[in-house]
């Protein structure tokens, strides 16, 4: 089976609000992508398309080289797009032309477990989606825009979803096509796959697998690091 990576890591990452981009900060004394792009060296994933933001796309080969743990992983660099999905759509269309699943993982989420990868793969080969995810620990509100509860659903109907999530590729391809005639907008990649009518799995993640997003993720990840709490 031919399993490529699409790794989405163009986004500008304002909230931060730190002078370096986001891949680049530093987690536990290296930038923080290498911790993601290394959980993948022992997957069964071999090629990563890495959607960086243009105008940095020249220092990633050099970086990338200095880590001896990338050395078997083959990388493509592809410019991303103003939004998320604008970029994975770049994403796919570097993959091999005999890709059979692709896994999507967000770059910012540098302690995904290897094993997690390997799981999303075999599930999307049977299942042809599936996506990470754990339930949720808190109760959950609708909210209208004027600040009023509206709804409190079930909370043990309702997950967290993470990435990785993986797709046998021309479903996901299929998804995408309808959303650009569309100009659907969206901020998860399964969502296009539901609205083709398809069924997407599930699978239970690890609550570690955290997205770096405000500069509380970053201390949290580092207290990770420093406890030996990182998968």
């Amino acid at each position: 089976m031919r399993v490529n990576a699409v790794i989405v890591a163009a986004g500008e990452g304002k909230r931060m609000g730190a002078n370096v981009p986001k891949p680049f900060l530093p987690l536990g004394g290296r930038p923080l992508i290498l911790h993601t792009l290394s959980r993948f060296a022992t997957s069964q994933v071999r090629k990563l398309v890495l959607v960086a933001a243009a105008g940095d796309i020249s220092r990633y080969p050099k970086l990338i080289q200095s880590d001896p743990q990338l050395s078997g992983l083959e990388f493509v660099f592809q410019a991303g797009g103003p939004r998320r999905q604008d970029s994975v759509r770049h994403g796919l269309s570097r993959l091999d032309p005999d890709c059979e699943v692709v896994v999507i993982h967000d770059g910012a989420r540098p302690f995904v477990a290897p094993e997690i990868i390997d799981r999303c793969v075999e599930a999307a080969f049977r299942e042809g989606a599936v996506v990470v995810g754990v339930p949720v620990s808190s109760t959950v509100k609708v909210v209208s825009s004027s600040r009023r509860v509206k709804e409190t659903p079930p909370r043990d109907r309702l997950w967290e979803i993470q990435t990785p999530q993986a797709f046998q590729t021309e479903i996901i391809r299929e998804a995408f096509r309808k959303a650009s005639r569309k100009d659907t907008d969206v901020t998860d990649d399964a969502t296009l796959v539901e609205r083709l009518g398809r069924s997407v799995a599930v699978l239970e993640g690890m609550r570690t697998n955290i997205k770096i997003t405000v500069p509380e993720d970053l201390l949290f990840a580092e207290a990770l690091l420093r406890k030996g709490l990182a998968p």
